[in-house]
């Protein structure tokens, strides 16, 4: 479910298997603008901070993802994912400690499948999203992925729009893959992460965002 990104079609499973059942999907909601630049007269927005999601973040994300997303997990999946050693779960705060926003992910072998990307919609345009992104990556190559996937609803041009950006590509579509609406999932992946020129992208792309707050 990532909501940038994407929904999660299915809740995780307790403990991923050598592969999940089945695999993520990632919907960067079609009214996210999180690539969209501040319009010039407004303030600069204050930085966010990201850090592992914990237990007592849970019940702010599930309030967070219902309003996101329109198959939500429940709140015990969050729980289960928290703990288990093969996922990674991160939280981007305000200042004051307010969640804007959160990201998942499984590492299993040598791949990284995005799970979920949420921004709070009043938060969007502040290219939350796109940290949220960076860090998953980043992390999942820490444990060793070469390469990452993702589900992300077709209609969804934004979401889409900054996985092409991240170096993913379409590989193939699933047919009436959401339950509310049976939109088509497009399945993506990126591949040769380690490779020299992914590397140099993602510190372009860091430091790029390093300098916007």
């Amino acid at each position: 479910m990532t909501e940038l990104f994407s929904e999660p079609a299915t809740e995780p499973a307790t403990e991923p298997a050598t592969e999940p059942a089945t695999e993520p999907a990632n919907e960067l909601a079609d009214e996210l603008a999180d690539e969209s630049p501040a319009p010039p007269a407004s303030p600069s927005p204050p930085a966010v901070a990201l850090r592992p999601m914990r237990l007592e973040d849970i019940e702010h994300v599930s309030r967070l993802e219902r309003r996101c997303y329109t198959l939500p997990w429940n709140s015990s999946a969050y729980a289960t994912e928290v703990g288990n050693p093969s996922a990674y779960y991160v939280v981007a705060t305000d200042p004051d400690g307010t969640i804007t926003g959160y990201a998942g992910m499984w590492v299993i072998m040598d791949e990284l499948h995005i799970t979920t990307i949420a921004v709070d919609p009043v938060q969007r345009g502040r290219r939350i999203g796109e940290r949220l992104l960076l860090s998953l990556i980043e992390e999942g190559m820490t444990r060793g992925a070469e390469r990452a996937t993702l589900e992300v609803r077709e209609r969804n041009t934004v979401a889409h729009n900054l996985y092409l950006k991240y170096g993913f590509e379409d590989v193939a579509v699933r047919k009436n893959y959401y339950s509310d609406n049976h939109e088509n999932a497009l399945i993506m992946w990126a591949n040769d992460m380690l490779s020299a020129g992914y590397q140099d992208m993602l510190r372009d792309y860091k430091a790029r965002l390093a300098g916007t707050g």
